[in-house]
């Protein structure tokens, strides 16, 4: 339990995060055992103590490539103004129920986490799995990636260098990429330097 959080708070975190681990368990059975998809559980516990170290009253956070919802509705319940943005829609779907669930605001749109007029480099790694393509999603989201104060990413391999462009490029001059790795747990950026 973290000396930042009141009990009642830190209890609803533990439970929103075991019910993130019975999703992924279950869609790890049910979809991952018969088809490649690109979804991976984060370390709940290594993200949620990322977000309680930089909060800060009226925040926006936004998380790229959302999947469950877990990260996303998580901010909310910290104080975060929150938003998510995913490919899939039945995983957009699960996150609108898992907030709902949890009585939470984030919200959470289908589609790119990529600008509008995003091109993709000469020679990028191939493997950009869970950008994709899709419309961008911030149209519907009703705010642009220079908006929000907290961008989360889970990069795959070659990814990590698109999240860290978009944010300096796109994102504000002030804004924080919150990279997360399994090696290296969560990385904070600011105009793609590490903090």
């Amino acid at each position: 339990m973290s000396a930042d959080l009141d009990r009642e708070l830190q209890q609803r975190l533990d439970a929103l995060c075991e019910e993130g681990w019975e999703l992924w368990t279950r869609f790890d059975m049910e979809v991952r055992q018969d088809t490649w998809h690109p979804f991976v559980a984060a370390d709940y516990a290594v993200v949620q103590q990322a977000l309680i170290e930089r909060r800060a009253p009226g925040l926006r956070f936004l998380e790229l490539g959302s999947a469950t919802g877990v990260i996303a509705i998580m901010a909310d319940m910290l104080g975060y103004e929150s938003y998510g943005i995913e490919l899939d829609d039945e995983l957009v779907r699960v996150s609108r129920d898992l907030a709902e669930r949890f009585g939470s605001d984030a919200r959470f749109v289908r589609g790119s986490f990529l600008p509008t007029d995003f091109r993709k480099a000469e020679g990028e790694d191939p493997r950009l799995a869970t950008i994709g393509d899709a419309p961008s999603a911030y149209p519907e989201l009703g705010y642009a990636l220079d908006d929000f104060d907290i961008v989360f990413g889970f990069p795959w391999d070659g990814e990590e260098s698109t999240m860290l462009e978009l944010i300096k490029i796109w994102g504000s001059d002030e804004a924080c990429l919150l990279l997360h790795s399994v090696a290296r747990g969560v990385e904070a950026y600011r105009g793609g330097r590490l903090l």
